[in-house]
């Protein structure tokens, strides 16, 4: 068995990238007010602050920041897929050791933490973040995805309306 080594930082900021088992699927969009409900209600017994996040068909990118002395990201992930994989129909097939666990098969078990260094760590993974729409196809300009941060961004006048859009795409290694 690996040995995930993870740094945990009490009250720091954190990028996640969370996979479902199976990235053929489209779950995380087609029930994704199931998603929205889970991360609210983990968000109520162990708060965290949404930097921020996009939800992918298949994956999510996000950024979060931790309470002052509290370092524990990996229960509230643990909560937030527990509560989804039930919310969600059961169909999927699952292996006979997912099967001897009592799991479902929608999840990845790990997920990819990278703690946030300085400023510019951060305003670069937020742009990653927003663009990643784009990256895969699902979008032509990033503020045509829906389930994005991006959105908030441009309400709080963080972002320009056009941020974004083919005038920048080499900053994000798009031709």
């Amino acid at each position: 068995m690996p040995n995930y080594r993870r740094n945990f930082v009490p009250g720091g900021t954190y990028f996640f990238t969370v996979n479902l088992l199976d990235r053929k699927q489209d779950l995380l969009i087609r029930h994704v007010n199931a998603l929205r409900a889970a991360v609210t209600t983990v968000r109520r017994s162990h708060p965290f602050e949404i930097v921020a996040w996009v939800v992918l068909p298949d994956h999510m990118h996000c950024i979060w920041t931790l309470p002052p002395g509290d370092a524990n990201y990996s229960e509230r992930w643990r909560l937030i897929k527990l509560l989804f994989a039930r919310a969600v129909p059961k169909g999927e097939p699952i292996s006979s050791m997912r099967k001897e666990r009592h799991e479902r098969g929608i999840w990845q078990r790990r997920f990819w933490e990278h703690t946030i260094r300085d400023e510019a760590d951060l305003n670069s993974h937020i742009d990653y973040i927003h663009y990643n729409p784009v990256k895969h196809g699902h979008a032509i300009e990033a503020t045509e995805w829906s389930h994005s941060t991006i959105h908030r961004f441009i309400k709080e006048g963080v972002l320009e309306t056009d941020w974004g859009d083919s005038a920048i795409d080499g900053a994000f290694g798009e031709a």
